[in-house]
């Protein structure tokens, strides 16, 4: 996925991830506060935050992989 990038690359795109990853995670808490939520639009954006989380998960593994002894 991001094999070419340099560790300071991938540590701010790992910031950059996680923070959509929060922003997302405070939008659907708001959008689940109000009287009528849209399940729909929160279904979506689980999904989303998600495939962040996802995305996370590999730039983590980039920055740190499991070396086999």
């Amino acid at each position: 996925m991001n094999d070419d990038l340099s560790e300071s690359a991938l540590e701010a795109k790992l910031a950059e991830v996680r923070q959509d990853h929060a922003d997302l995670d405070a939008a659907i808490q708001a959008l689940s506060a109000t009287p009528l939520p849209d399940m729909l639009l929160i279904a979506r954006l689980k999904r989303k935050k998600l495939k962040l989380k996802d995305e996370i998960a590999g730039i983590e593994d980039q920055l740190n992989p499991d070396i086999i002894a």
